[in-house]
């Protein structure tokens, strides 16, 4: 009898694993045509925000009132996930309002919409100041910073509601920041939304390597700020800036550099 068990769940856990890797190999298959994961929003149970929160991200956060409303209720369920997900710590005598928690969530929901896994693995603390912090890493004072190897986020509260003061200025810390963290976070990491943002990076990288003209259009356009041309990791932070704000813009500017981070981002709401 007890061998009868034993092969039940041999079988059982072998019919499981088929099924299992040939689902994952028919979303590779479409993730490889059409570039983006077949399905991104499936919730057992969605998480509410408060009539606080909410009224937070009404009147605060430009891009949850474009949504549809079935995509503020994927949205409001992801801010509040990520809020209990992350250690959200005061520094410099700043104490955290819930304000805070609803705009920096949503700031991190926003970039990672079109991603299954949203949580960004890499942050576990988000660190507040109430202005420019002096950091240890290259002795100097930050507005923000991202640090993979205590996995926190560190950001000057000053600074990050300058982002949102103007909203087509291309000048966003909090977006900029949290750029880092998820493409770092992309390169460690393999699900699939990760899988297409860091092979998606790839393809941008080598097409900005080989098309001279396109490197020449974009240094000479001025429509980058000059940081962008520090590495890699600014520019990319620097162009999903520029992607969030003025989208219309930088589509009209760039379309191939445009329809590349598009796709990594999987980026289909609010008119993107």
């Amino acid at each position: 009898m007890g061998s009868k068990i034993i092969l039940g769940i041999f079988f059982a856990a072998m019919t499981f694993m088929f099924f299992y890797f040939a689902i994952k190999l028919i979303e590779m298959g479409y993730v490889l045509r059409h570039g983006k994961p077949y399905y991104v929003h499936f919730y057992w149970f969605k998480r509410k925000l408060s009539d606080k929160q909410k009224e937070i991200l009404r009147t605060k956060f430009r891009f949850y009132n474009k949504l549809s409303e079935k995509n503020k209720h994927f949205f409001e369920h992801r801010v509040a996930s990520f809020m209990i997900d992350k250690d959200f710590i005061g520094r410099g005598g700043l104490v955290i309002t819930e304000e805070m928690k609803v705009l920096l969530a949503a700031t991190a929901v926003m970039l990672t919409f079109g991603f299954r896994d949203f949580y960004i693995g890499l942050i576990s603390k988000i660190v507040v100041y109430p202005t420019r912090f002096y950091s240890k890493s290259n002795d100097t004072y930050h507005k923000g910073e991202f640090n993979p190897k205590l996995k926190a986020l560190v950001l000057s509260w000053e600074d990050f509601l300058k982002g949102f003061d103007v909203d087509d200025d291309n000048l966003n810390l909090g977006i900029h920041e949290f750029t880092h963290a998820i493409h770092i976070n992309s390169i460690k990491e393999r699900d699939i939304s990760s899988t297409i943002f860091s092979d998606t990076f790839k393809e941008l990288s080598e097409m900005l390597s080989k098309d001279e003209l396109l490197r020449d259009r974009i240094t000479s356009s001025k429509y980058f700020r000059t940081y962008a041309y520090t590495n890699q990791f600014e520019f990319l932070a620097v162009a999903i800036e520029h992607f969030i704000e003025t989208p219309q813009d930088f589509k009209n500017e760039f379309p191939k550099l445009y329809a590349k981070i598009k796709q990594m981002l999987n980026f289909n709401y609010a008119g993107y």
